[in-house]
């Protein structure tokens, strides 16, 4: 079985955290827009930045 990609997985404000040992997003939000983000599965974060440093390269070739 195939693990579903997510946004977040792209995104580039989604780092890994050592203290806490697991990947966590960098974007400080308010209560009301990660509550709407943890319970909307069709919410679309304002927030998110494709983190494919290679996409501008790609599209220049």
């Amino acid at each position: 079985m195939a693990k579903v990609q997510s946004s977040c997985d792209t995104c580039a404000y989604y780092s890994y955290d050592e203290d806490y040992e697991c990947y966590m997003c960098d974007m400080d939000m308010d209560e009301d827009e990660l509550i709407r983000f943890m319970t909307d599965s069709h919410y679309s974060c304002p927030y998110y930045r494709n983190g494919d440093e290679y996409a501008v390269v790609r599209r220049q070739m």
